[in-house]
């Protein structure tokens, strides 16, 4: 019966090591891919304000070219998946700041895609306020109780590096 038990628990922890195995390949090969992504605008129609594409007709919107639409778009995109791999594979505690900057990247590519917008970057910057403040006061309360403890843990240091020295000195 133990015997069992020990090849169910040696699988299961072979298995949950193949999956992380796969998911840092996975994640490699995103991340190996990122800047081929960010230049596959280049295959767009230079001088053209649509493009008849395997997905459907892409409209340039208020872009002038499809090219420069494309651009932005595969821009703000590679950013964003950028930024959230960041955010998801991160173990400090600061992590949520990575929140901001990938807030603000994806109020800009709905800016992009959304092409009724004339002013992107106005739009993302008040719509993203709501979401960023409140991160941004999260944080900083974070840090201010994260130096009290290092502050006390440092104080409490001290005195025991004290009491050590103290007890020692007194037996010489």
């Amino acid at each position: 019966m133990n015997n069992k038990s020990t090849k169910t628990n040696t699988k299961f922890h072979q298995t949950g090591r193949k999956k992380r195995i796969v998911l840092g390949v996975l994640l490699s090969i995103i991340l190996v891919t990122t800047p081929f992504l960010f230049y596959l605008y280049r295959f767009a129609p230079t001088e053209a304000s649509s493009w008849d594409t395997v997905f459907g007709t892409i409209e340039a919107g208020n872009f002038t070219y499809i090219q420069s639409y494309i651009h932005a778009a595969l821009t703000k995109i590679t950013f964003v998946l950028l930024t959230g791999i960041w955010f998801l594979t991160s173990k400090n505690w600061w992590k949520y700041a990575i929140l901001v900057p990938f807030t603000m990247f994806l109020f800009q590519l709905s800016g992009v895609l959304n092409y009724k917008l004339q002013y992107i970057d106005e739009y993302d910057f008040w719509y993203s306020l709501p979401v960023v403040l409140p991160i941004l006061f999260f944080l900083i309360y974070i840090s201010i109780r994260l130096n009290n403890r290092v502050e006390e843990k440092d104080n409490f240091k001290e005195e025991v590096d004290d009491e050590i020295h103290k007890i020692f000195s007194d037996d010489l």
